[in-house]
């Protein structure tokens, strides 16, 4: 069968292990890496993927061949873990953060969340729109195919709707696919401060409109001291399983309060953070099966050394993945690759335990291992080209863009770091 494009001449194609889940512990440092290769593409989907001279079957009068020499390939990145649409931003705070304040004194003071949360609901639905938009395109430059995003700067329903349909359309419109997280419970709103059961039972009566409108995929929630507490969480994560959804939980990022041990007991697909997250509930973790999407870029942005345990992880058995956390306030960033390369500089993960990590786990992680995140025969033609020789050189020369070329569905998107028209 000839395919409809080939690109050859690849000095190295990264090819993960799809094992059905997620790789756990030292499968996470395993993976074929071909050399002088070639990837086939018919019909938006992966037809063959292979070393030296492309095969004659796979081409014909009408086959598109494509010269890739001196770079590298990888599936097509995969952000898991972004609060992507929000209105404003918090640079005003940032001088706050290098004089020492803490995030969550920011927090209490009507900072972070609550101050974007303002701007939010103050914003359109085309405000809003315009800027997903441009975080988007800026992730799709650094080589990101698929970006979950979640709701959680409007707390009441008009504006949390209000963000899931910006998601909702920018999905439709753009290269790019987009994984819908309902995350009300992001904070507790002001009114509710002396009674936020009240608060988890709002937005428990949310999750039927949700579902009904198909707004979202994921419920997600805050998990942390003067947020929610364990319990709370439970609560909601809980009733959002009984109601259909797959979940989520935001846990041991500032102070371990029972999250992770939440995660395993409810088996949610995923645990986001665990920066301070214990040994004995990495082993809870391992056990249930629960992703840990890990952020370092936050980390790195809070200005702390609270790097999450990923070593520790991957000994345990545990599953990860690699995420930007892009949000107005911990982590303004859209760039995916630097917060790959933290992984590597302070977590001490191997290049090639990153790029499984933002690859087929994090394509486990947004639910769609079937679909992405390897190349596999008959899944999506999703592919990130590196200007690059060799997997290594992509994190070894760290805070620059390499990405010169992004395939989406066979087709190419992003070309010399900008949309293809």
């Amino acid at each position: 069968m000839a395919a409809n494009r080939v690109l050859y001449n690849l000095n190295e194609v990264f090819c993960p292990n799809d094992l059905g889940r997620p790789l756990r512990g030292a499968e996470m440092n395993e993976a074929k890496i071909l050399k002088n290769a070639y990837i086939a593409i018919k019909d938006g989907k992966i037809l063959k993927v292979g070393e030296g001279e492309v095969p004659e079957d796979l081409i014909d009068d009408s086959t598109e061949m494509v010269n890739l020499e001196g770079k590298i390939a990888t599936p097509g990145l995969i952000d898991c873990h972004t609060h992507l649409v929000y209105g404003g931003s918090r640079e005003h705070e940032f001088s706050k953060k290098l004089n020492g304040m803490s995030y969550l004194d920011i927090l209490a003071e009507g900072g972070g969340i609550l101050s974007t949360q303002k701007a939010t609901r103050e914003a359109s639905f085309e405000e809003l729109y315009d800027k997903t938009e441009k975080l988007a395109n800026h992730m799709m430059y650094h080589g990101v195919t698929t970006i979950e995003a979640k709701s959680g700067y409007g707390l009441y329903w008009d504006t949390e709707k209000r963000q899931m349909e910006v998601v909702k359309k920018l999905d439709e419109n753009l290269p790019v696919d987009f994984i819908s997280t309902f995350m009300a419970a992001h904070a507790i709103p002001e009114e509710c401060k002396e009674n936020p059961d009240e608060f988890i039972d709002q937005v428990i009566d949310m999750l039927p409109k949700v579902k009904e409108e198909n707004l979202a995929e994921f419920v997600d929630i805050f998990c942390e001291k003067g947020v929610f507490n364990a319990a709370q969480s439970r609560k909601l994560l809980t009733a959002a399983k009984e109601q259909g959804f797959k979940t989520r939980i935001h846990a041991d990022e500032i102070e371990s309060i029972g999250g992770s041990s939440v995660a395993a007991e409810v088996k949610t697909v995923s645990a986001e953070h665990l920066m301070m997250i214990t040994d004995e509930d990495i082993k809870k973790l391992a056990e249930a099966n629960v992703i840990g999407n890990l952020l370092p870029a936050t980390t790195f942005s809070l200005i702390e050394d609270t790097y999450a345990p990923a070593k520790k992880m991957l000994e345990a058995g545990m599953a990860i993945t690699l995420t930007t956390d892009s949000n107005p306030g911990s982590c303004p960033t859209a760039n995916l690759q630097f917060a790959m390369q933290l992984g590597c500089l302070y977590m001490r993960l191997t290049p090639v335990e990153v790029f499984n990590a933002v690859t087929i786990n994090a394509a486990y992680s947004v639910a769609r291992g079937d679909s992405i995140g390897s190349f596999d025969e008959g899944k999506k033609a999703d592919i990130t080209v590196f200007d690059a020789k060799n997997l290594d050189y992509t994190m070894y020369f760290f805070a620059t863009n390499l990405v010169s070329q992004v395939y989406k569905n066979g087709e190419l998107v992003v070309k010399d770091r900008q949309l293809v028209k």
